[in-house]
């Protein structure tokens, strides 16, 4: 399990007195991605048009280069400005396959400091059922503390 206590102040340190979006959600990305052996795919798409997300910095391998807000776990969690927690991606109706390794999946909305949507942060494990409302949370708390300052 992940030790989010450390994960934040390691994350908060390393972005002191940043203010690029790019280079926080870089940061992120691979802090978190190292953090625990359950995240097999750990990144950003960023808001980029009306209702259209692209892929931003990751950790793992490729992801997909475009998502709409209308398709898969991604969108859906752009679309609602909602937490996507998926147990089973198989069993998330449009879920789109940007690797056939990925079994759950976690996705975050990231919001800036004036609580506009910049992007979606998303968690692929190979792993059934990998993620737990903690995870969610504990997250959320970290993704709001760095991208409040943009």
């Amino acid at each position: 399990m992940v030790d989010y206590d450390t994960l934040a102040k390691t994350i908060d340190a390393l972005v002191e007195g940043e203010d690029d979006a790019v280079a926080l959600m870089a940061t992120v990305a691979c802090e978190v991605h190292h953090a625990d052996d359950r995240f097999d795919w750990t990144g950003f798409y960023r808001v980029v048009g009306p209702e259209l997300l692209k892929i931003g910095p990751y950790q793992g391998g490729h992801g997909c280069l475009t998502i709409p807000f209308s398709r898969g776990v991604c969108g859906a969690a752009a679309r609602l400005e909602q937490v996507q927690l998926v147990p089973d991606v198989e069993a998330f109706p449009g879920h789109i396959a940007c690797a056939s390794s990925t079994r759950s999946e976690l996705v975050l909305p990231v919001w800036d400091g004036s609580g506009r949507l910049i992007a979606v942060f998303d968690i692929d494990s190979d792993q059934a059922d990998a993620f737990t409302t903690e995870d969610a949370e504990r997250l959320a708390a970290i993704l709001k503390a760095v991208f409040d300052r943009v």
